[in-house]
């Protein structure tokens, strides 16, 4: 069982009262694993001390996130483990307050024994997502984003009475702090199957009071980047990969890609301010959210590439301004009608790290202009330093000293 293997620490370490719960436990009976395991452990007391003592003699991360629910976490290399004090008087009475009947069993490895007393491997069987109760909805109003998040990842449906009590229960999502929303929609822009279930967020205006601008055009747009992402993996599949990545670390249980921020970015407004306002309201990271206003700032270069190929220059431009955000335009521009024959050589422009217009350089600095033309510092740099710009774009100048005999001819006029 891998669920047991996969343990850090000897078993003997967790007290036989000791019940796995949760998603870890439904994944198993699933026989899903992730790269990162999210394992969660409650007990009917010493819920922290226990997790102290156990990341003492392991060297584990050690953090207490619930004083007065007994909620502590325990960080390991390839996993969390939370360890939490039963709620209730007996572990039956802790499964009755969870969301979901697929995520109220319990397994209590000591003795091998499974706790199922609403029925969830039934409902994991018939692939259904079944609220325990609307009034344990209402105590979490996350868990009704949660359960489009579910459905998307496992491929399950949400059962009707659920679907009736998250379209009654939606005005309580405002409640939610967003940092907490913003997880769960990562999860549905970047999860291939989150596209349809958000079809039905926007039908119960779940997200209207943070995302207003999130409309069934949204949708449509989204829907044609998903099937731009099979273009892409049809004729490009080395390519298609690197829609998936992001260039910097992503914690552990977060969502980041090249398709989350083109899909994010028809999610939000289309003007610069207002976008960066409901962005950083989410609680984005400065990275994230320069790449959507990235992304809606080339907008207009996008428009110019259903008119066919670009020219040097126009091509230049493009990617100085896409930078990294390469991957997630050329999503974007493909989803918009850009013909694949106009974006592959563009794609492999970008893919040759040598290529002198994917990954140019300046060809001189404003310092080293001035010393060669023996000018000060004012506009006038600035106005040269584009204008070599421009001749290094249109491929007039390609080095540094062909800049400078550029710049002296240019001067000498």
């Amino acid at each position: 069982m891998f669920l047991l293997e996969s343990l850090p620490f000897p078993l003997d370490r967790l007290p036989e009262s000791a019940y796995f719960v949760g998603g870890s436990v439904r994944d198993l009976l699933l026989n899903r694993q992730a790269a990162y395991l999210d394992l969660d452990i409650v007990l009917p007391s010493q819920s922290i001390e226990t997790a102290d003592k156990i990341a003492r003699d392991y060297k584990a991360g050690f953090v207490v996130l619930d004083q007065d629910r007994g909620i502590a976490r325990l960080v390991f290399e390839q996993m969390t483990i939370d360890f939490a004090q039963q709620q209730g008087s007996s572990i039956e009475a802790d499964l009755q307050r969870r969301d979901f009947t697929i995520n109220a069993i319990a397994y209590q490895p000591h003795h091998q024994r499974w706790l199922d007393p609403l029925g969830g491997q039934a409902d994991i069987a018939t692939q259904t997502i079944r609220m325990i109760s609307a009034e344990n909805l209402r105590a979490d109003p996350l868990r009704l984003l949660r359960a489009y998040r579910q459905a998307a990842q496992l491929g399950f449906e949400i059962e009707p009475d659920t679907q009736a009590a998250i379209a009654q229960l939606a005005p309580y999502l405002s409640q939610v702090a967003y940092e907490r929303i913003r997880s769960e929609l990562d999860a549905l822009l970047i999860l291939p199957a989150g596209t349809h279930q958000l079809t039905t967020v926007l039908q119960h205006q779940l997200l209207t009071f943070c995302l207003p601008h999130f409309t069934a055009t949204s949708l449509e747009q989204m829907q044609a980047i998903d099937h731009a992402i099979i273009q892409f993996e049809t004729a490009l599949p080395d390519y298609a990969k690197q829609l998936q990545a992001w260039p910097k670390p992503v914690p552990a249980g977060s969502y980041r890609s090249w398709i989350k921020a083109a899909k994010l970015s028809r999610a939000i407004s289309s003007k610069s301010k207002t976008a960066e306002t409901e962005l950083t309201a989410l609680t984005y990271s400065r990275y994230e959210i320069k790449a959507v206003l990235t992304l809606l700032k080339l907008q207009p270069m996008l428009m110019a590439l259903r008119q066919g190929p670009l020219n040097r220059s126009q091509q230049f431009f493009l990617f100085k301004s896409a930078g990294e955000c390469f991957p997630a335009v050329s999503l974007l521009a493909l989803a918009q009608g850009v013909e694949l024959a106009v974006l592959t050589p563009l794609v492999k422009r970008f893919l040759d790290g040598s290529d002198a217009i994917a990954h140019s350089q300046p060809l001189i600095t404003g310092t080293l202009l001035m010393d060669h033309l023996a000018i000060s510092p004012g506009p006038e740099v600035g106005k040269l330093m584009k204008a070599v710009e421009k001749a290094q774009a249109e491929g007039i100048v390609q080095t540094e000293e062909e800049a400078i005999a550029w710049l002296k001819a240019l001067k000498a006029k």
